[in-house]
């Protein structure tokens, strides 16, 4: 029988083998990655509207005007204790999305913001058009206590399906921290809650679909240990509403939004693994 002789430097180039195999394996496992990144946010925001003017149709009454030129504000509600009260009392958002390719930085995203528009209880407002089946130009005071009010109190309700880009900016070495810029673009329709009185002449208050809507965001996110993560960012908004209920009749506006939004959320990676 022939016998196998193996010098102890042939024993140990084995021995460093029988080693390296296994753990270059767990390196290439290592190496890959899931394609996709789930994410979700939740938070709280700030509104500035444009002035816009609001056309009122009532057929049967009519009359066909317009107000001109009103000035509206929000009503944030965080500001008036946000853990005394339900989380979606106050003007709040959420953000769904997911990256369907990490690397290039690319999402898909369902952005809803429960925003509230109120036109200013007090104001003088320009009336033009026909009231009551006459040709009219003239002020009103527009106040509750005269017999007007108009909410879109429930709220204003921005929907967006958005595109979204991603930059890392800073990642620390350690991986614990990354700080993102994101760029966002989308149209979607909208969802207001309607509830309004018209010289004294109120409407049945609900929500309904009423128009349409386009808004970019930017956004900075910090990431810590690659799942929780908080996202401040800046929007623009136009709203074009339509067929808005009102006493015997419908009314539309448009009017663009400047708003500051603040969020926390959860990221966790999906789909395939591929090399990274």
């Amino acid at each position: 029988m022939k016998r196998i002789q193996v010098s102890a430097k042939g024993l140990v180039r084995l021995l460093f083998l029988f080693l390296l195999l296994p753990s270059a394996g767990k390196t290439q496992e290592k190496s890959k990655e899931r394609k996709g990144e789930f994410y979700f946010s939740w938070g709280y925001n700030k509104e500035w509207y444009t002035h816009s003017n609001v056309r009122v149709n009532q057929p049967s009454l009519s009359n066909d005007y317009t107000l001109q030129k009103v000035h509206s504000h929000d009503h944030p509600g965080w500001d008036e204790g946000l853990f005394s009260k339900a989380l979606t009392i106050p003007q709040y958002n959420y953000r769904l999305g997911y990256f369907f390719n990490r690397k290039k930085g690319l999402a898909f995203e369902i952005n809803f913001d429960h925003t509230k528009h109120i036109i200013a209880d007090g104001q003088d407002i320009r009336l033009t058009g026909t009231l009551h089946g006459k040709q009219t130009d003239t002020t009103i005071h527009f106040s509750d206590a005269g017999g007007f009010y108009y909410f879109l109190n429930n709220g204003a309700n921005f929907l967006l399906f958005n595109i979204v880009k991603r930059w890392n900016w800073q990642e620390s070495k350690s991986g614990k921290l990354k700080i993102d810029a994101l760029g966002k673009a989308g149209i979607g329709p909208l969802i207001p809650h309607v509830q309004n009185k018209l010289f004294g002449q109120e409407n049945d208050p609900g929500f309904q679909l009423g128009g349409w809507n386009m808004g970019v965001e930017t956004a900075l996110r910090a990431t810590f240990y690659k799942t929780i993560y908080l996202e401040f960012s800046q929007k623009l908004d136009y709203a074009r509403y339509s067929n808005l209920k009102v006493y015997q009749g419908r009314a539309k506006q448009a009017f663009g939004t400047y708003e500051l939004v603040l969020s926390m959320g959860v990221t966790l990676p999906a789909g395939k693994r591929v090399a990274n």
